[in-house]
This record gives C-alpha cells, sequence and structure tokens, in this order.
C-alpha cells in the first residue's frame, strides 16, 4: 500500500531548536472577518466598520486579533499537534503589525522545550511560533505548549529543557496598531460610556449573556483556521477517546468568551497581548458558555493621552451563569464549571483631561 499520507509528528520527533516552516500560506479576506463575525457575533466597532477604524487613524477595519492568532495556530497543527493529548497553554502572545484583508499569513516555529513525562508514553513540547505577511512584517507571535503521544514508549527521552516563560508580556513590548489615534473615539457609535478611567484593578464584571455551543458552528470555525486536529472533527476516531467525543477546539472558547466580554468592556477594542492562558476543561457542543472578567492592571501607555493598556482576567465557563464569578474552590483546586482561564492585555480609550468619569 502506498505511504504517502503524513500522520504528523510524535514526541520523539521534536528536538531543541528544531525550525519548523509550516504548510499552506493563507490570504484572509473580508468574507473570513464576516463568516468570524457571524459565528462569534462579535461587536467590536475596530472589525466591524471601516469607517470607524479609518476615524481612528487605522487605513480601514483590521481583521480581528484573534482571528490572526487561530489562522497561525491552525497552520502550526499538522507538525506540532496533530498527535497531541492535550493542548495545555499559551504564554508571551505579542500581536505586532495589523492584519488587513487581502493579508496572506504565513507560519513558522521553533521548538524551545522538550520534556518526556512520567508516563514514558507523553511528552511536553515547547513551541515559539510566528506568523507574518507578505512583506515578512511580523503580526503576531506566542509561545504555546502541547502534550503530544510518543510513536514508541520504548524510545529514549530527549534532555529535558522546559523554557522560563514570562507571567506577562512587558509593557515596553506592546506595539500599537498603524497610526492609531483615539483623540475623537466615538463612544456613541462604540455602544459603551466606559473608558480606560473607569476600571479599576481588582474589579470584577460579570458579562451575563450565554452562548451555547453548535457542532456545526464549532466544526465550521475550526476548518476556516485550517485546524487539522483529528480531536474536533473524526466522532469515530473519538469514540475510542478518553472523553468518547469530539472536543471543541479551545480557541473558540476564547473567541466567545472575547465576544462575549463585549457587555462590559465594550471599549476594549483590541487584543494586544496575550500573557497566558490555559483551557481548564474540555467544552463539548451542546454546552452553554459564559464569562466575567476580573481587570488585573490599568496600565497608562508612555507618551500617550489618549489611549491606555488593560491587563485582563476572563474567565469561561460551561453550564454556569457568572454571577457567582466562579474560578477556584476553597482548596484551590479549579471550580468544575471553568473552561477557560485567560491573561490578556487590551487597548482602550482614554477620557479627556478634565472629563468626569461615569
Amino acid at each position: 500500500m502506498s505511504n504517502k499520507s503524513g500522520g504528523g509528528n510524535f514526541f520523539e520527533d521534536f528536538h531543541l531548536d528544531q525550525e519548523i516552516i509550516h504548510a499552506t500560506p493563507r490570504t484572509i479576506t473580508l468574507g473570513d472577518q464576516a463568516l468570524y463575525n457571524a459565528i462569534y457575533g462579535s461587536r467590536f466597532p475596530f472589525i466591524s466598520s471601516d469607517e470607524f477604524a479609518r476615524a481612528a487613524g487605522l487605513e480601514r477595519s483590521p481583521i480581528d486579533s484573534l482571528l490572526t492568532f487561530h489562522v497561525v495556530f491552525g497552520k502550526s497543527v499538522p507538525n506540532i499537534s496533530l498527535n497531541a493529548i492535550a493542548n495545555l497553554g499559551y504564554a508571551d502572545c505579542l500581536f505586532k503589525a495589523p492584519t488587513y484583508p487581502g493579508d496572506t499569513v504565513n507560519a513558522t516555529s521553533r521548538v524551545i522545550g522538550v520534556k518526556q513525562n512520567s508516563n514514558g508514553k507523553t511528552g511536553t513540547v515547547y513551541v515559539r511560533t510566528t506568523g507574518r505577511n507578505q512583506h515578512g512584517e511580523v503580526l503576531v507571535e506566542f509561545i504555546r505548549w502541547v502534550m503530544v503521544a510518543k510513536r514508541d514508549p520504548a524510545s529514549p527521552a530527549p534532555e529535558p529543557s522546559v523554557p522560563e516563560l514570562p507571567a506577562k508580556v512587558a509593557l515596553e513590548r506592546i506595539v500599537l496598531p498603524g497610526e492609531l489615534d483615539l483623540a475623537g473615539y466615538d463612544l456613541a457609535a462604540a455602544g459603551s460610556p466606559y473608558l480606560w478611567e473607569d476600571y479599576t484593578a481588582g474589579e470584577r464584571i460579570d458579562h451575563i449573556d450565554g452562548t451555547t455551543v453548535e457542532a456545526a458552528e464549532h466544526m465550521m470555525a475550526t476548518r476556516m483556521y485550517q485546524n487539522t486536529a483529528r480531536v474536533h472533527f473524526d466522532a469515530h476516531a473519538a469514540q475510542a477517546s478518553h472523553f468518547g467525543r469530539r472536543v471543541v477546539y479551545g480557541g473558540h472558547v476564547i473567541s466567545i468568551a472575547r465576544s462575549l466580554s463585549f457587555n462590559g468592556l465594550a471599549n476594549a477594542l483590541r487584543i494586544i497581548a496575550i500573557n497566558g492562558g490555559r483551557h481548564v476543561a474540555p467544552l463539548f457542543a451542546g454546552d452553554t458558555v459564559y464569562a466575567w472578567s476580573e481587570v488585573l492592571e490599568t496600565m497608562p501607555l508612555p507618551g500617550r493621552d489618549d489611549i491606555g493598556a488593560l491587563r485582563l482576567r476572563t474567565v469561561a465557563t460551561k453550564d454556569h451563569a457568572c454571577a457567582d464569578y466562579p474560578y477556584k474552590n476553597a482548596d484551590g483546586a479549579d471550580h468544575p464549571a471553568v473552561v477557560l482561564d485567560l491573561d490578556y492585555t487590551a487597548l482602550m480609550p482614554r477620557r479627556p483631561t478634565g472629563e468626569d468619569r461615569k
């Protein structure tokens, strides 16, 4: 039998400093952004209106940061996580040049850590993945780590090397998109009167609304990102898995939570960094997602009085409304409803000097 089909890399195929060029450059179109908005219902004004974006100094409406992230992530799946047991977390994700409709996205990864797990059947692989446009400009770069199965449990373990991961993306590394100018920001068009000065560290916001995950939608979204992980698509193979059914792509949960956060954080207009994140528990079709956010830090940006940054933790739950802000139980374990814990930094307009807070 011919053996031309690829089965993906197993843990023993990875080695420290390995460079991987991911296949299939992807041109992102207005259709992709429209489908993204249709699936998630995102209402943030930057990705909804060319006129709004131009009034803020950009050439037109950029592609949503998370759509760029998902496309770059999807490029990496056939090489990094096709044989993954679980995608464990993210760190040091920085969005640089904005992505616009018509840009072609390419992705590469470098292996920055490997460590066999104690069971001898799996190992954890750490990679830094970079997405660039057709001009070679970096759009996004991030670290993620995955638990990958071994092809042969008897194969020798590599020398363990675990990278030191930063707790957050340093403020001085943050890159503002284009010629951003929010001095004339239209609060009525944006849909909320609350600006950077109206939020305080420690504040918690229940985003109230819920979204039930449909199988067709999560599969359509994951196909849009060209993510080929079998656990999201193959119901027959999934019967033999630990869960016995298909698992929703973790990025789908991130985008649902971000869209829900509009109710309370409508002016958090663009994600510019993901400081860290965990998929705490799996999500399945039929589950209903809710979300709440905590303001971790309010950060002024040097030399800017029109815009600031908020460091936010958004926690997503399944089948559990968030009025009680579920997070950790008394014993320190994750609340059983929590599916996502995401720490990220978003840009938000500032109130003109002398104006009262709302």
